[in-house]
């Protein structure tokens, strides 16, 4: 049994996204920057998979949120 990781690489946000690496790190960039903001730690490109789906509006399990 797999878990999901906490962490999203830069790779994956740009495959769940359909977009360019190069702009997937800009927006883990952004995200990051939001965090750090609040006081979180965070981890260079990679982003928090909760916060990541909650930005994208989509529950914390990836179901879309009404």
């Amino acid at each position: 049994m797999s878990e999901e990781k906490i962490f999203m690489r830069v790779d994956e946000v740009a495959e769940t996204l359909g977009i360019s690496k190069s702009h997937a790190y800009k927006i883990v960039h952004q995200l990051n920057k939001e965090m750090a903001q609040m006081g979180y730690i965070t981890v260079s490109g990679r982003i928090n998979r909760k916060y990541f789906m909650k930005k994208l509006c989509y529950s914390e399990d990836g179901r879309e949120e009404s």
